[in-house]
């Protein structure tokens, strides 16, 4: 189970490459950014309309269209883009999706979903696309999926050479 939907994870990944990109403050093409994340460029293009939408970034059809920041990117919180894609209720809402669950009617998990909402609350409102920007690019955090059939296949091969040994 994913706390935030697939939609928003895909904007949050797009949001950093963008971020990545934005040096020159041109508008980055989305079939780009797709092809580098691996992504639907179908629904790549819905989500950054969202986004769009709530003006956290603006777009630009044509032959050197595409997307770009509005404001700098250490001003754009995650949760801006979180509440952009997946509204504001994920902070509001029971874990277990139960109607009135509150302090008077509380599910089995209410008290400890409270506490580390809040807590992950605070990530998203710290956390900024600069500095997410900022640790793929110094750091070598990735944005992309990985080829789990790779990963698979080196490791095979390094336990392969390991015991040749």
């Amino acid at each position: 189970m994913a706390l935030l939907s697939k939609a928003c994870i895909y904007g949050i990944r797009a949001s950093i490459f963008i971020a990545i990109e934005d040096g020159e403050n041109k508008f980055i093409p989305i079939s780009k950014i797709a092809k580098e994340l691996y992504l639907s460029s179908h629904f790549l293009t819905k989500i950054l309309q969202e986004l769009t939408k709530k003006e956290i970034f603006e777009s630009y059809k044509g032959p050197n269209g595409g997307v770009k920041l509005v404001k700098p990117a250490k001003d754009v919180s995650l949760m801006e883009i979180v509440e952009a894609i997946d509204g504001k209720n994920l902070f509001e809402e029971c874990a277990l999706g139960l109607e009135g669950c509150g302090h008077y009617y509380p599910c089995p998990l209410h008290y400890s979903w409270v506490e580390h909402r809040e807590s992950i609350k605070k990530l998203f409102n710290d956390e900024n696309l600069y500095t997410l920007a900022e640790s793929v690019k110094t750091a070598g955090f990735r944005l992309r999926a990985v080829d789990m059939n790779f990963i698979q296949k080196a490791g095979e091969a390094k336990k392969e050479e390991s015991t040749d040994k």
